[in-house]
Parts: C-alpha cells; sequence; structure tokens
C-alpha cells in the first residue's frame, strides 16, 4: 500500500512538473538545434551506406570469380575495396556513435527544464564529444573518398 501512495506521489510530481506549457516550450526550443544537427548526420551517413553499399557489392562481384583465373589486377582491385570497405565502416561507426550522443543531448536538454539540477557542463561535454565523432567520421570518409578518386591502379594503398 505504502509503495502505491509514494508512485502515486512521484506520479504527481512528475505530472506537476510536466504540465506547464511554457516550459515545455522552452524544452522543445533548447532541443531544437541539436535535432537539426541529428538530421544532418543521418543525410550524411545515408551517402555513406549507400557508398558501403557499392563497395561491398563489388567485392561479392570479385570474390566470385576463382582464386585462379584472378589476375593482378583484379588483386589490385580487391585490396583496393577491402581498404575503401574499412574506411566506410569506421565512418559509419562513428557518425552512429555522433547520432547516438547528440540523442542523449537532446534529452537532456529536453529533461534539463523539469529538473533542478545544473547539467550544463554535461550538455557542453556531451557536446564537445558528438562533434569529435562526427568530425572523425567525417575525417574517415574524407580518406574514403580520396581513396576512391586515385583508384585501384595506384602503387599507394595506405592501410589504416
Amino acid at each position: 500500500m505504502i509503495d502505491l501512495l509514494s508512485a502515486a506521489n512521484i506520479a504527481n510530481e512528475i505530472i506537476e512538473r510536466t504540465s506547464s506549457t511554457p516550459d515545455t516550450l522552452q524544452a522543445v526550443q533548447l532541443s531544437l538545434a541539436p535535432a537539426f544537427l541529428l538530421v544532418g548526420i543521418g543525410s550524411v551517413m545515408n551517402v555513406m551506406v549507400t557508398r558501403l553499399n557499392w563497395i561491398a557489392g563489388r567485392i561479392e562481384r570479385l570474390s566470385e570469380q576463382e582464386e585462379s583465373a584472378r589476375s593482378a589486377k583484379i588483386n589490385r582491385e580487391m585490396s583496393w575495396l577491402i581498404l575503401r570497405r574499412k574506411l566506410s565502416r569506421r565512418a559509419i561507426m562513428l557518425a552512429t556513435a555522433a547520432a547516438v550522443t547528440i540523442s542523449i543531448v537532446i534529452a537532456v536538454l529536453f529533461c534539463s527544464v523539469y529538473i533542478k539540477a545544473k547539467i550544463g557542463t554535461l550538455v557542453a561535454f556531451l557536446w564537445v564529444i558528438t562533434m569529435s565523432l562526427l568530425i572523425s567520421a567525417l575525417f574517415h570518409f574524407l580518406l574514403e573518398t580520396r581513396q576512391a578518386s586515385r583508384g585501384p591502379d595506384t602503387k599507394r594503398h595506405r592501410r589504416t
């Protein structure tokens, strides 16, 4: 019985804190800029995944050839594609981590309107982590596009 009363008190407290329309409006406004960043990250990830799908499809088509029938040119292309796939995977992984982190920022900003604790430092820290992950993702994507522009016939396939 005491559990039900304490649960009812907690529920009443939550309803009381979140019932204010101006507070809810402020929470939505605070969350708006990071939400736009999340949309941007999703758009970039769409491009990255499209490139990775093309690379994976090309690797699969080349892998279907028998090992003895492969020429040196095809082996170079496979090496080049494997490096591009590795860079693409890292870029997607880092962009996904940035999307998760910015989603946490949105949730924290939304909740910050309703709690008394000062969490500005946490939001700033999460924002820096998000931007670091996004910069790293874009850097790996840059490396992948650089490899793509060089082509498979270059002798320099730097392993990263």
